[in-house]
């Protein structure tokens, strides 16, 4: 094609028309290839309504020339009106050839949509990835009765075991892509980090990131689930957390807190966790101090040793161990209270590692203590110890500040627990430890409903020595959240900053507090929201203050959350599936913990082109 002014044998040639840039024109010329020519555009590019080709250069020379050399012959003996209507049909043919295509397209997509949404929830609930096609088998048996027509659409759906290994591997990665998108507006954040073994023996280290961003929202997700074959040390649990660091690219100074289960390897000064994290971050020249915090939870659960009544804890596992360790004896055990009349059909097992069962082991064992020394006596054993007196009376006690810890643990669990309220509630708890210690010097049992049942049994001399346990009881919980304490001006910060003494603040954050405490409209907003919203209300007029709060709400308090997420990894990785890949086994834990974040199925959908499917994945 000749370009535009130029010059052939003498002659000049003018440009061909063009589509112009006017929007009327554009129509105008539209209408006329259409009519003309038999051309329309598709994606704003001409095909040809007669043989579907394409012209790469949208000219109207280009069109004419295409129409007149193969389909001119064809349709020369149409009038405008035929051709009118001849190019509608075209039309229409061509609009229904594409809605088919397009059909199909929306009916795969939602197809693999409706995979990952199967895998997701199997994910969720820790279940086999075999449950795919269980679940396939269901849904069209329940399709044949209720929309048989649609049965073709429920099989597209690929829920092979291999299809959701693979769907919830996309759907970890997808959640990490997403943690590390929000990692970038976080300026401040905390871990959590503990670690237990599998079913293989493997050590499972989970890490627990806290972040919180420039809005003062907070992010509470799972940083990262590793695998350690080797040793645990100190030095290779700190090279994994630097690793799930690193991973999301979040930098070290933002980092304000380190919560942990205590033990050496993680408390090491030197060469545990903590020593090496606090080394890191000299290292990085981070500005901040790390704040180092042992678990709440578990602090509390070791604060009931220092009762020092483990003699009436190791008769009482004894006593039930004896009663359901054999068959024989706990199906005997049940028919004895049921024929008794009891209120309870069975007395539970003591494990050290549930948090709640001393407490429930304890209560039941003392209401049923009648009923146990009847049915021991059946069986020949001697129940002098379970008559004595003095034993009635501590079970009674251990039963009752068993009962009272156990309150204070479940108000210590939960996610998305601030770092301020749990410690309010172990000030309240210590504040009730004296309480029951002046009352008992009284005599009064006013708050130990298990001791009130027998207190013809409790003298003045029992009450004073139930007392001196709660005042060891109540320095103990002092010796221990002491780290707590020390950082008590900072927790009112957030927790009340209208009470806070301006003159103990930091220097670099009183000015700003005194605007605050004066602001009604902010008083008001505190009041109305309470304290853990508040800190979304404070103004960038106060960055100090903003930076503070933020700091103690990305602070985590317990290792809660590793606790629970170890819970689901024995669900997971039993031995029926101990061959379970460490991939795997990742994937699994960072959907089945997700919470603030959810997978963008969507996305996944529309990047996904086939479904794979077999059967050699690991179930």
């Amino acid at each position: 094609m000749l370009r535009p002014n130029t010059t052939t044998l003498g002659v000049t040639v003018l440009p061909l028309p063009k589509m112009t840039k006017r929007k009327g024109e554009n129509r105008t010329f539209r209408d006329r290839w259409e009519t003309e020519y038999m051309f329309t555009y598709l994606k704003d590019r001409p095909v040809c309504l007669v043989c579907g080709a394409n012209v790469s250069v949208p000219k109207e020379y280009n069109l004419r020339r295409h129409y007149e050399t193969k389909h001119q012959d064809m349709y020369k003996d149409l009038d405008t009106t035929q051709r009118s209507q001849k190019v509608e049909e075209m039309k229409r043919g061509l609009v229904s050839q594409q809605n088919m295509f397009k059909k199909a397209t929306a009916q795969n997509e939602a197809a693999v949509k409706a995979s990952y949404i199967v895998a997701e929830e199997i994910g969720k609930s820790t279940r086999s990835f075999n449950e795919g096609e269980f679940i396939k088998k269901i849904m069209l048996k329940v399709c044949d009765q209720v929309c048989p027509e649609k049965k073709q659409a429920f099989s597209n759906v690929s829920l092979s075991r291999n299809t959701i290994a693979e769907r919830i591997c996309d759907l970890a990665t997808n959640l990490h892509d997403q943690l590390m998108e929000k990692g970038k507006d976080f300026v401040s954040f905390s871990l959590a980090v503990d670690e237990s073994t599998d079913a293989s023996d493997t050590a499972q280290l989970s890490v627990f990131i806290r972040g919180v961003d420039s809005k003062m929202c907070v992010t509470e997700e799972l940083l990262g689930f590793k695998s350690m074959h080797g040793t645990t040390t100190g030095t290779d649990i700190f090279e994994e957390v630097c690793k799930c660091v690193t991973e999301i690219n979040l930098p070290w100074d933002k980092l304000v807190g380190l919560t942990t289960d205590g033990a050496p390897a993680m408390s090491g000064k030197k060469n545990g966790l903590v020593g090496r994290m606090r080394e890191k971050m000299r290292e990085e020249n981070c500005a901040g101090e790390l704040s180092v915090y042992h678990c709440i939870i578990h602090q509390e659960s070791l604060c009931a040793k220092a009762l020092k009544m483990e003699h009436v804890m190791t008769t009482v596992t004894q006593v039930v161990n004896f009663i359901r360790a054999k068959g024989l004896n706990h199906r005997e055990f049940k028919s004895f209270l049921e024929e008794f009349g009891s209120e309870h059909t069975d007395v539970p097992y003591h494990t050290k590692v549930r948090w709640l069962s001393r407490g429930k082991v304890l209560n039941r064992f003392f209401e049923l203590r009648e009923e146990i020394c009847q049915f021991l006596q059946s069986k020949g054993k001697d129940t002098a110890e379970l008559q004595e007196q003095k034993f009635m009376c501590e079970l009674a006690f251990l039963s009752d500040i068993a009962s009272h810890l156990d309150a204070l643990n479940l108000q210590l669990q939960g996610r998305g627990r601030i770092i301020t309220e749990m410690y309010s509630s172990v000030k309240a708890f210590k504040a009730k430890l004296c309480l029951w210690e002046n009352q008992l010097l009284q005599g009064n049992l006013g708050h130990f409903p298990c001791c009130q049942t027998i207190n013809t049994q409790i003298s003045t001399a029992v009450c004073a020595q139930f007392a001196e346990k709660l005042s060891v009881l109540g320095a103990e919980f002092n010796r221990r959240f002491g780290d707590f304490d020390g950082q008590k001006w900072r927790f009112e910060l957030l927790s009340n900053p209208f009470a806070v003494d301006v003159e103990k603040a930091p220097t670099n954050i009183q000015m700003e507090l005194i605007e605050l405490q004066c602001d009604d409209t902010l008083k008001s907003k505190y009041d109305a929201v309470g304290a853990a919203q508040f800190p979304q209300h404070i103004p960038d007029t106060m960055p100090q203050l903003r930076t503070q709060a933020a700091q103690l709400l990305s602070m985590f308090g317990s290792t809660y959350l590793c606790e629970q997420l170890f819970s689901s990894m024995k669900m997971t990785k039993t031995s029926h599936r101990a061959h379970l890949t460490d991939e795997h086994l990742r994937s699994i834990m960072k959907v089945a913990s997700a919470q603030s974040l959810s997978p963008d199925t969507d996305e996944l959908a529309s990047k996904k082109r086939c479904q794979v499917s077999g059967l050699n994945t690991p179930c």
